[in-house]
């Protein structure tokens, strides 16, 4: 799967969610730097230089479908969607890109108002029916309960919580979860 299997720009009910530019970057920053954001992240603080790189290899990257979300022109988070291989045999066709990995950074400053449902509910849409994917999966901390609500909200299951499975650079060792669903399973909640 390449790039160009998405339409850029995506709308939802209120976000538009697209590509970054370089001029972004320093707006991601305000928010991905925050101690609230990035303590529910495997990686703190990070420089303004690595964040730009990172972000413009999501742009050439066979796989990338990340995005921002903008609401009324202003960038009000992050959208990531990547299209994996899912686990299986040496030379198994079907596994290729079959499996696609959601997540989602939010600034606080627009928190609790289902923007981060609409997000993943989205990104969910985009990987079954643009992509064809055959199952999506996210994880998070299970101390992190806004994130572990948004993916039950959108429809997905629990399926593992790793018992201190997961390093924490504030709480040391914690549980983390890890979602998914099949494209089934969306597809007969959409009906």
């Amino acid at each position: 799967m390449t790039n160009s299997d998405v339409s850029w720009p995506q709308r939802t009910e209120r976000l538009l969610l697209r590509r970054v530019t370089e001029s972004d970057i320093d707006r991601l920053l305000e928010f991905r730097n925050d101690p609230e954001v990035y303590r529910w992240l495997l990686k703190t603080e990070v420089d303004k230089d690595a964040l730009r790189d990172a972000w413009m290899r999501t742009l050439t990257e066979p796989g990338e479908h990340s995005s921002l979300a903008e609401l009324d022109g202003t960038v009000i988070g992050t959208a990531g969607l990547v299209v994996r291989d899912g686990m299986g045999q040496d030379g198994a066709a079907a596994v290729v890109g079959d499996e696609a990995q959601i997540g989602y950074i939010l600034d606080p400053a627009y928190g609790g108002r289902g923007y981060g449902t609409e997000i993943a509910s989205n990104l969910l849409r985009i990987a079954f029916e643009d992509l064809g994917v055959r199952r999506v999966v996210a994880g998070c901390f299970a101390d992190n309960t806004p994130s572990w609500r948004v993916l039950e909200k959108v429809g997905m299951r629990r399926e593992q919580h790793g018992v201190q499975d997961s390093w924490h650079a504030e709480l040391g060792w914690v549980d983390g979860y890890t979602y998914g669903i099949l494209a089934d399973e969306w597809r007969a909640t959409r009906s």
